[in-house]
């Protein structure tokens, strides 16, 4: 399968839920949830975790791409991701990346290839 790169720089094909998703594995997707919960301080139900990916528009979405700032900015701006903005790196970002530095990492490495 392709590498599939968030706006954000996460890389969904390699995300736990949207392995399980892909791989319709109902007890992977209820531990991965559980973890990710953990993790994050939230509590979604693992049905919540199902996703297609952050690309996809519609369908299947986790809970949080559905209202991620970061996704309806990079649609907006029509971007592949947000290392092909010329506002990269911004406020909303580096919010994301204090959080998940990974996702700095991987738009990093793209854009210093554009």
């Amino acid at each position: 399968m392709e590498r599939m790169i968030a706006f954000c720089g996460l890389v969904c094909t390699e995300c736990r839920a949207f392995i399980a998703r892909q791989n319709n594995d109902e007890e992977m997707l209820k531990r991965v949830a559980a973890r990710f919960n953990q993790e994050l301080n939230v509590s979604f139900a693992p049905e919540d975790w199902l996703c297609d990916g952050c690309l996809a528009i519609e369908g299947r979405l986790a809970s949080y791409c559905r209202e991620c700032r970061i996704k309806a900015c990079g649609i907006e701006k029509k971007v592949h991701n947000c290392a092909h903005c010329d506002d990269y790196p911004c406020r909303k970002l580096e919010e994301f990346f204090a959080l998940v530095p990974y996702g700095k990492a991987t738009l990093d490495g793209i854009r210093q290839s554009l």
